[in-house]
């Protein structure tokens, strides 16, 4: 199979790593992940991933705490499946650096965009962890950010769900699936895909999103590929 994009960033939810367990890490889906991201790799694609946190931490638990505390436990919650995901990629042989917006450097490096290029320059895989470093900042944003500073062909995001849908598919059984929508669409009609500071990132930057769900067999793979799969967001017209 021949691969469609030279360098890619994925998010990947931190609720489809948990897969069925519903939170923290289910081994079968990371292993199944990173299975496929050591093919992706074998092509000599250039990779870079976001990963949320929300199998550890889903903003503010309950009314009282902050929201600048609250997102700050979410980044943290970023560098624990970043901190996995380097390990089970490596033990697969596949050289990787985890970069964080937060400065850790006991277990990663800080962000810093040269730096994450040489990597790629060097065939690692760079894990960017804590999101964009700031507070009410989604990991939405931060994927859409690092994927416009890289420079990346594409920002494929990987989730619990098939693509963008007009309704929520869980609530309504007749909710139609979109195999293309464009950016202008996604933000004045408020669908909820990605959020809109990352929607219009993307947009301003001509960055093209791919959004499908992590639990089809091959579906990175095949995103990578140029197969049809979940939903294409561009400012190109239907």
């Amino acid at each position: 199979m021949k691969p469609k994009y030279k360098r890619i960033l994925i998010k990947l939810s931190g609720e489809a790593l948990a897969g069925e367990l519903g939170h923290g890490i289910d081994e079968n889906v990371i292993s199944r992940v990173v299975g496929e991201i050591s093919k992706i790799h074998e092509m000599g694609v250039e990779i870079a991933l976001v990963i949320g946190g929300g199998n550890f931490w889903r903003g503010r638990q309950g009314k009282q705490m902050d929201r600048t505390t609250a997102d700050h436990m979410g980044m943290l919650a970023t560098v624990m499946n970043s901190l996995a995901m380097m390990d089970a990629l490596e033990q697969r042989g596949i050289p990787t650096r985890v970069q964080t917006a937060l400065i850790m450097t006991s277990v990663a490096e800080p962000y810093i965009l040269r730096k994450a290029l040489h990597h790629f320059e060097k065939g690692r895989v760079v894990i960017l962890a804590c999101g964009t470093g700031n507070p009410y900042c989604s990991t939405d944003t931060a994927a859409a950010q690092r994927a416009c500073e890289i420079q990346a062909d594409v920002l494929m995001m990987a989730k619990n769900i098939d693509g963008i849908y007009d309704s929520d598919p869980k609530l309504n059984p007749d909710a139609k699936k979109y195999s293309h929508i464009n950016y202008i669409d996604i933000i004045q009609n408020g669908i909820k895909a990605m959020d809109a500071t990352a929607a219009t990132m993307c947009m301003e930057n001509n960055i093209p999103v791919l959004a499908f769900g992590l639990d089809e067999k091959d579906s990175l793979i095949k995103a990578v590929c140029g197969e049809k799969i979940g939903t294409v967001i561009d400012n190109n017209k239907k």
